[in-house]
């Protein structure tokens, strides 16, 4: 079996991370191999770049530069885990990808959506997701969710429109795409969500 990449996508507050842990699980106990990651983050780079942009709010950081440097966390994750994991004939399950950089630098800080694609291609090599999970919800509900995890990242800071925005960007990226992107409603009972997803990739990738 040739090697599979799955993202999942989302607002704040959706459970992406729930979901590809619980997906991670059930296709090991179905016997193969899994290698689970995450944007920005999965390298050193990629976490350092992760306490920069997200986590030290006291930096002034421009919506370019935001692009830019999970543009470059991107690209290290795509050389030193994504390729070789997809080489060895994993399953690789990744919790944000460039689909989130599209949402929230394009839609919703207004970026050149042209731009942040050309510089995806390149930083990506042109890679990209068999499947892309998104779980859809209304911002206010996932904000709402995040507050109960602690301190506020700079994402989670921004305004209600903005995440509005993202919300938005996340639906017409789908609609674009429907071969590829999978839209879950995040309302739904943890296990329900599980189960579509399940059912969707086993359906269309991994005949289990």
């Amino acid at each position: 079996m040739p090697g599979v990449f799955i993202s999942f996508e989302g607002p704040e507050g959706a459970g992406k991370s729930t979901q590809t842990k619980l997906l991670q699980l059930a296709l090991e106990r179905a016997g193969y191999a899994v290698t689970l990651t995450r944007e920005p983050g999965g390298t050193p780079l990629g976490d350092a770049v992760r306490n920069v942009v997200l986590l030290n709010l006291d930096l002034e950081v421009t919506p370019l530069a935001e692009f830019l440097l999970y543009s470059a966390s991107r690209a290290q994750l795509v050389r030193d885990v994504i390729t070789p994991a997809l080489q060895a004939q994993h399953v690789v399950i990744c919790d944000r990808y460039a689909d989130s950089s599209l949402a929230y630098q394009g839609y919703g800080r207004g970026l050149n959506l042209a731009f942040l694609r050309e510089v995806t291609w390149e930083a990506t090599g042109g890679l990209r997701p068999h499947v892309t999970v998104l779980l859809d919800l209304e911002p206010s509900v996932g904000l709402s969710r995040a507050s109960f995890r602690g301190a506020k990242d700079r994402l989670e800071l921004a305004d209600l429109a903005f995440h509005q925005r993202v919300r938005n960007g996340f639906l017409e990226l789908a609609s674009l795409e429907p071969e590829r992107f999978l839209v879950v409603d995040a309302m739904l009972a943890e296990q329900v969500i599980h189960e579509q997803i399940l059912s969707a990739v086993a359906g269309s990738l991994l005949g289990i």
